[in-house]
């Protein structure tokens, strides 16, 4: 059964890949990660505030009374974190595992980035993904300044290196297929759709605001699977699938629709490093049972430009939803 892929210009033996997590701050877990088949790892991401500050202050995001959710997040007794700590790991994973290693870049303003993006490049990274974070607070900041935030940073970024960028982006633009087109004529040469922004639940004990993170679970699937219908072969950007990929039929569905990879972490890190191994061998079996011998067979097949319906994805399938429920 073939799986292989591409991404970014990156030959992968499967379309599953590590989405970044703390699981890649370990290099024994990122050793796990080959061994259980996971065909690259996108790295924990450097924060722009590490950039700018020389630190992040993981531990305000640390609180007991989360224990169950962020005892995946590192402390800084076991972590040393910064640009030089971060440069240094993507060394160490690269001599440790043969399998792609993509450095993360995770920010929301032009400039201080540049340099930094050159030096994972010189140590061997073998892609970025910018992880684009903005929350566009103020009342006069426009929908269009905020596109042009992102493509200020993409421009930057792809002009100071030559190794492939790929861009991670919220589902929150007023017209996502325009964004996406832009991304993409700027030169982006992957989407990953989307990031799952954590949102500040409040602490009525303490009466204050805390941050709270939340694992995803198989219904985020859906809204990613929707635009990446809709992107297949209208962008040239390659299409990656993160958020909801638990089992090997999400990974199978992401493809149908055009997906070149699938993103994994918070299944990895509920179920074990080896659940990885068990949704591949699960993907072997579904593929042979339908007697499809590769994975580039089956990729797009039901993209909203090949699909026999293609209103599925747009208002009507809204109104067929409501019709039908009881």
């Amino acid at each position: 059964m073939d799986l292989q892929t591409d991404y970014l210009g990156l030959s992968l033996r499967n379309p599953l890949v590590a989405s970044a997590s703390p699981l890649s701050r370990d290099v024994h877990q990122v050793r796990q990660m080959e061994d259980a088949g996971l065909a690259a790892v996108v790295m924990f991401s450097l924060f722009e505030e590490e950039i700018h500050h020389g630190e992040l202050t993981t531990a305000h995001y640390r609180r007991p009374e989360d224990s169950d959710v962020m005892d995946y997040f590192p402390d800084h007794a076991q972590f040393e974190t910064g640009p030089d700590a971060y440069l240094a790991h993507i060394e160490k994973l690269k001599e440790a595992v043969d399998i792609p290693i993509i450095g993360s870049l995770n920010g929301a303003t032009p400039g201080g980035w540049t340099e930094h993006a050159r030096q994972m490049e010189a140590v061997g990274a073998d892609a970025i993904e910018l992880n684009l974070y903005h929350l566009p607070t103020d009342p006069e900041e426009t929908g269009e300044d905020v596109e042009d935030r992102y493509l200020d940073i993409l421009a930057e970024i792809r002009s100071a290196i030559d190794i492939p960028v790929a861009v991670k982006l919220g589902p929150y633009f007023s017209a996502m297929a325009n964004m996406a087109h832009r991304l993409d004529q700027a030169g982006a040469d992957g989407l990953v759709l989307f990031n799952r922004f954590y949102q500040p639940d409040i602490d009525l004990d303490r009466n204050e605001p805390y941050p709270h993170v939340v694992l995803s679970t198989p219904f985020d699937l859906r809204l990613p699977l929707r635009w990446i219908a809709i992107l297949h072969g209208r962008v040239k950007a390659h299409l990656a699938h993160t958020g909801g990929i638990h089992d090997h039929e999400a990974v199978i569905k992401a493809v149908m629709v055009g997906a070149q990879v699938t993103m994994m972490a918070s299944a990895l890190m509920e179920r074990g490093i080896d659940h990885a191994h068990a949704v591949l061998w699960q993907m072997e079996q579904w593929l042979e049972a339908h007697q499809i011998s590769s994975i580039t067979e089956l990729r797009g097949r039901l993209s909203q430009i090949r699909c026999d319906d293609p209103s599925a994805f747009e208002r009507a399938n809204y109104i067929k939803a409501l019709e039908t429920y009881s």
